[in-house]
């Protein structure tokens, strides 16, 4: 039951509506994110996306990039890019040992 548009002034949405809005949003976002399996490869950028892939230090991301993940990682200078799934795999890989 949508009965409210783009035009719409905030102040004029129930707090449901504005709840279902939101909600609504979040889930579009984060299938846009998200990996769909149709064969496109998602990557992070840089330490930072090791980071917070792994959730772990600087110190220890720099660690991963240089031995766990090696074959993962695509480096150009101070450019870093990172394949996520392999690094996933890679990283469970290296747990099993």
């Amino acid at each position: 039951m949508k009965n409210y548009d783009d035009e719409t002034p905030i102040v004029m949405l129930t707090v449901g509506q504005l709840k279902a809005l939101i909600n609504e949003k979040v889930e579009e976002d984060s299938k846009q994110e998200s990996f769909d399996g149709s064969g496109e490869e998602s990557y992070v950028h840089g330490l930072s996306g090791i980071r917070r892939l792994f959730n772990v230090s600087h110190a220890t991301a720099q660690r991963y990039k240089d031995t766990i993940l090696k074959e993962a990682v695509m480096q150009n200078g101070r450019k870093i890019i990172v394949d996520r799934n392999k690094a996933i795999e890679l990283f469970k890989q290296s747990k099993e040992k």
